[in-house]
């Protein structure tokens, strides 16, 4: 039981609740400060329900469970909590720190372990490396509730998400969308907010920076957050230092004003003296003035006075701090001598007045003279020319802005300086400038509103940073008021320099110009001379611009009068008669120069152009002439998107990363269907062709991309996404021919530009086809070994492209025929193709042929037969002639046998001597037996005129067979 030896004290103890149980009841019990030195507590009693919580302002005084308003210089979210000062991590948060866990296998990433969210006093910044860093912060809802915060989010090299997970570590169901978290305009806080269920919520805000080839990581900026949903609050919190709640019962405590402080749990502000001190609003404590320098004051030109003069005068920075009656203090020096004002911008007159007025509609003006009409066959040229700063036009304003305090609100960003515009002095040097321009909308020339180009209209300044520490200048777009996007930046001191931006996309848009001096905060002024110049603001086409020239139109006739009418898509406007007239085939308007034939520009070679005219592609044919041979190809199978991924590549601290190029090789009539998307905002399900989505398309475009870790990232992240190429040069008309082993290869290459102001001529791309019959028809794409990243400077880029769709088309060239044997009366002929083989495609071979064999064979017959008639006349003559000559020997040998023996010569038997044959001198006979040698020589001598003829026969018959 409890004890009731003594009365305790009431500061002995303290009431609690238990925890709820199954039925939602809970107790309330007693709790010693001291355990073990204090008896005789309050017995236990029924507390209240679960989910009671007092209102905004009330706290829950326990000792009655009754709600009961909060004191002055205190307050209460009633059901909630709020942290909004960072001096400190406050209690209950956690930053836990992570790697990427992806580096080589084998290889340790690098310690994360100083690695942490830091608090800075009125918000909290996440960290800058490739960690991956998590604020946490549990919290027990007894009923359904929200946590909302403010955020700063404006560099996408740092991947940004919010999520809960339960007491169980399981991440709670939502959609993408509230889980990462949209980039914001530099100096701008967004809001985010998300749904608590009740029971155990553990919030992460959590951060991983990617420096892959980047400058300085932007943190991340938190701040006011706060949580709805706890049951009750027991006790009010004090208002922090430098604010006050002067009545019972606040939800939220007041900045103190200007030259005012307060500490913890004011309910007013003590003043400063302001003869000798000085506060800033919500100040904790007075600071002494110092004297007055030239960093205190900035000078202006006043505004044109009745006589068209203006002089330059210099003011103090407000609030001033300074004492100008210090020994060593400045004095603010006189104002300057009064000079003619600037003339009015293009476009605008003054009409003897000090005002400058814009010129009617169909009218124009330099500035100098008085509006006039436009002649016939002209138009106004609409848009925006300032050039001269006297005062702000009227669609463009001026601000200042301070992510930790509001010191600089209300001050004018920039200041009118005649010939130019420029940064103004801030409250801070890390204040944001803000110089905004809004365009309503864009509206094309009468003469060119039928076209179909990208282009609506263009934005031009010039401008110069004059700095000496690390200042930047930022511009940025914000198109149908849906999200502030950055187009460019430059660091440091920049010399006088134009920028161009196209707009693609006919909608209301706002231009901004931030600039900021450093980004370290400081409480003593040091950079005050640094400063950004804008001397020209140009915008062509603005809906509601005046114009400051006349530009030739088509026109309907040539009668007087006649009225400007649109020229369809892909016409120009005749120099003689401004009529319209179709440009020549594959050609093209640049831009909305449609006057003069010459506006039409040629394609490059390889390529044509479009219906319209507004741009030039490849049909993924080309034909090229070689060597008396015309080469036809066809890179159908090339000309949708094909993909490289080269790396891995590795981060000074281990990250591991790859670069993704998209190419679209040939145009669909000149669309351009290569898309790379930042997938942190692809995961929330959107279309990537949406306005929304933050993609990039291209006939090139480029990604870097991060592959999961498994934890928490569930597919690979890409980023920086980028076009190298919106624009197709041509194919080269020289291929050129590269030897390799075994074969001879073919290489053809394609020339792609991309309008940037990070390349002073463009970055350029160069995707070289190689014919490699080795290789599938979509192939496989390669980067040069020295340039993993595709190039070695970042503006020139080269990609090589091996397949066998980047071969010629066969020809009847391409393949030869054999002959087979004639067998059974029938001959085949085949044919193959010529190796190596280097087309593909085009003709197929012929099939087979086969031909009768007949006539032939019957030649070769007859040659046969003359042939062995020959042979058995030839060997028949040669028996009969050699079986005659036997004979003649023998009888000649019986003729001299007798004449050796009688001494005269025989009666004759078979031979005879011829009349007058006696009368002779008879010669002496000499006899030898004959060698068998000269008995063949004179068999084949006295033969010889019978085998002359078969010779010549046979030799006759086998001509006849050739021929035949």
């Amino acid at each position: 039981g409890w004890g009731w030896e003594s009365v305790p004290l009431d500061g002995d103890y303290y009431f609690e609740y238990t925890e709820c149980d199954s039925t939602g009841s809970r107790w309330r019990v007693a709790i010693p400060q001291r355990p073990g030195e204090c008896t005789g507590l309050p017995d236990p009693v029924q507390g209240t329900d679960c989910t009671f919580s007092c209102e905004a302002g009330e706290f829950l005084e326990m000792s009655a469970q009754e709600c009961t308003q909060c004191a002055a210089g205190s307050y209460s979210l009633g059901s909630g909590i709020r942290f909004e000062e960072w001096d400190d991590i406050p209690p209950g948060f956690s930053s836990v720190a992570t790697y990427l866990d992806n580096t080589p296998h084998g290889q340790e990433g690098p310690s994360c372990n100083g690695s942490s969210w830091i608090a800075q006093g009125s918000y909290v910044e996440s960290n800058r490396d490739e960690c991956s860093v998590s604020l946490v912060y549990a919290v027990h809802l007894k009923k359904q509730g929200s946590v909302s915060f403010d955020y700063q989010y404006v560099d996408n090299n740092i991947f940004f998400e919010f999520f809960i997970q339960n007491d169980q570590c399981q991440e709670m169901e939502k959609t993408s969308d509230q889980k990462w978290m949209k980039l914001t305009s530099n100096g701008q806080w967004s809001k985010h907010t998300v749904s608590l269920k009740s029971g155990t919520n553990v919030l992460y805000w959590r951060t991983t920076g990617v420096t892959v080839g980047a400058k300085v990581v932007k943190p991340v900026l938190l701040k006011n957050i706060q949580i709805e949903g706890v049951a009750y609050m027991s006790e009010c919190l004090p208002c922090k230092p430098g604010t006050f709640s002067k009545a019972p019962g606040s939800s939220s405590c007041e900045l103190c004003p200007r030259n005012t402080y307060s500490g913890r749990g004011a309910s007013s502000c003590t003043p400063c003296n302001t003869s000798t001190h000085y506060a800033l609003e919500g100040s904790t404590m007075c600071k002494a003035r110092p004297a007055c320098s030239k960093k205190d004051y900035f000078q202006i030109h006043s505004v044109c006075d009745e006589e068209g003069k203006t002089q330059i005068i210099y003011k103090w920075i407000e609030p001033k701090i300074c004492l100008e009656d210090a020994s060593d203090a400045v004095t603010l020096p006189p104002t300057g001598k009064r000079e003619p004002c600037p003339p009015c911008n293009p476009g605008f007159y003054n009409n003897n007045t000090a005002t400058c007025l814009p010129c009617p509609q169909g009218t124009y003006s330099d500035g100098l003279k008085e509006c006039q009409p436009c002649p016939a066959g002209t138009e106004p040229a609409l848009g925006y020319e300032y050039k001269w700063w006297n005062i702000l036009p009227a669609n463009i304003k001026s601000s200042c802005f301070n992510v930790a305090n509001t010191k600089c609100d209300g001050m004018n960003g920039w200041e009118v300086a005649g010939d130019h515009i420029r940064s103004g002095a801030g409250g801070s040097d890390n204040d944001y400038l803000i110089l905004n321009l809004k365009v309503p909308g864009f509206r094309l020339p009468t003469s060119i509103s039928g076209t179909s180009g990208t282009e609506f209209g263009r934005i031009t300044f010039v401008f110069e940073t004059i700095c000496s520490a690390d200042c930047e200048l930022y511009f940025m777009m914000d198109t149908d008021r849906r999200s502030t996007s950055v187009v460019e930046s430059w660091e440091g001191s920049k010399e006088k320099q134009s920028y161009t931006h196209i707009m693609t996309k006919n909608a209301s848009v706002s231009y901004t110009w931030a600039f900021q001096r450093t980004n370290q905060a400081k409480d003593v002024r040091q950079y005050i001379n640094d400063m950004v110049k804008m001397y020209s603001i140009t915008v062509t086409n603005a809906l509601d611009g005046v114009a400051s020239s006349c530009r030739a139109c088509a026109i309907e006739s040539q009668q007087p009068g006649s009225a400007c009418v649109p020229c369809p898509a892909g016409y120009y406007i005749d120099e003689e008669t401004n009529q319209c007239l179709e440009c020549p085939p594959n050609t093209f308007l640049s831009g909305h120069h449609v006057y003069g034939r010459d506006a039409c520009q040629p394609c490059g070679p390889g390529s044509r152009s479009n219906k319209e005219h507004s741009l030039c592609f490849s049909d993924c044919s080309f034909t090229y002439l070689e060597l008396n041979q015309t080469l036809q190809f066809d890179f159908s199978p090339l000309g949708f998107t094909g993909s490289i991924m080269n790396g891995p590549s590795f981060t000074s601290k281990g990250t591991k990363y790859y670069h993704l190029f998209n190419i679209s090789l040939c145009g669909l009539e000149g669309h351009r269907p290569a898309v790379c998307s930042d997938n942190v905002t692809d995961l929330s399900d959107k279309d990537p062709h949406s306005a929304e989505s933050n993609s990039v398309e291209a006939f090139i475009c480029q990604s870097t991309v991060i592959p999961s870790d498994g934890r928490g990232f569930r597919v690979a992240l890409t980023s920086q996404s980028t076009g190298l190429a919106d624009s197709f040069l041509g194919e080269s008309g020289e291929t050129g021919l590269y030897h390799s082993k075994p074969i001879r290869l073919m290489c053809i290459p394609f020339f792609f530009t991309f309008t940037t102001s990070s390349c002073e001529n463009g970055r350029n791309t160069v995707v070289t086809l190689r014919c490699n019959p080795e290789k599938s028809a979509k192939g496989e794409i390669s980067v040069p070994r020295e340039c993993p990243a595709g190039t070695c400077d970042g503006c020139t880029f080269h990609f090589l492209w091996e397949s066998s769709s980047a071969c010629p088309r066969c020809t009847e060239a391409d393949y030869h025929q054999i002959e087979g044997a004639c067998k059974g009366g029938v001959q085949d002929t085949v044919y193959v193709w010529t190796e190596p083989r280097l087309c593909t495609g085009g003709v197929a071979l012929p099939m087979k042929k086969s031909m009768s064999c007949e006539m032939i064979d019957f030649w070769l017959k007859v040659g046969a037969g003359v042939g062995a008639f020959c042979a058995v006349l030839l060997i028949s003559l040669t028996c009969y002639v050699w079986n005659k000559n036997k004979k003649l020997e023998f009888k000649y040998s019986k003729l001299v046998m007798s004449a050796n023996k009688e001494c005269e010569l025989p009666a004759a038997d078979s031979c005879a001597i011829m009349e007058g044959e006696g009368e002779e001198v008879e010669d002496e006979v000499v006899y030898s037996k004959p060698s068998l040698l000269r008995k063949l020589k004179a068999i084949a001598t006295k033969s010889l005129h019978f085998f002359i003829p078969c010779l010549l026969l046979l030799k006759a018959t086998l001509q006849v067979h050739i021929i035949t």
